[in-house]
């Protein structure tokens, strides 16, 4: 893996903080719960290591609990918090809200479930959308603050020895450390922690 000294531009992807959603267990895709008081302090706790780390963009997903994450990240570094419509969580269509393992269990999975975003779509959209925004700031570092459907396709594409999307840790208020160099964007650490755990 690439150094973080080698890189014109830093793009840290975060995943959002815990809702009241995250343990129930149904497809959340584009329904829009605001952050609990876990997500609320996984968000402070994200300003507090990305926030001086300068980004000279914090961008969000233009759900709820990206943008409410996104904020004591900007707020600590001066910013607004830009919404991209590219890094929006993965739409299951009529399968939103409804349990994950009831979809799987009529369809053979989530993937085969009609009306579903194709995960390639998904991949597809949100590394096009990380690439603008390295060419944008080349030389600079940028804050994004997403969804694990999302981070786990971009990680797996950038990085295939990461392995099955699906098996990537995304926990929530992590973040990922990509890196930007010679037009072509690398992973330098996966599902760090804020506060170090």
């Amino acid at each position: 893996m690439a150094r973080v000294t080698d890189t014109r531009t830093l793009v840290y992807l975060a995943r959002h903080g815990h809702t009241a959603l995250n343990e129930s267990g149904v497809l959340r895709g584009l329904l829009d719960p605001q952050l609990d008081e876990t997500g609320r302090r996984q968000a402070s706790l994200l300003g507090q290591v990305l926030g001086p780390r300068h980004p000279s963009l914090v961008a969000a997903s233009p759900l709820r609990r990206a943008r409410e994450t996104a904020q004591p990240t900007a707020d600590r570094a001066g910013l607004i918090v830009t919404t991209e419509s590219c890094f929006i969580d993965r739409d299951y269509g009529p399968w939103t809200g409804t349990p994950k393992d009831t979809v799987a269990a009529q369809w053979g999975s989530v993937d085969a479930a009609p009306g579903v975003e194709p995960r390639s779509a998904v991949r597809d959209r949100a590394v096009r959308g990380l690439m603008m925004l390295a060419r944008r700031f080349s030389g600079a570092s940028v804050v994004v603050v997403s969804h694990d459907a999302v981070n786990q396709e971009v990680l797996a594409a950038l990085d295939p020895g990461l392995g099955d999307p699906a098996g990537i840790e995304q926990d929530n208020g992590c973040f990922n450390v990509l890196g930007w160099t010679a037009d072509a964007m690398v992973v330098l650490s996966v599902n760090q922690h804020p506060d170090g755990t």
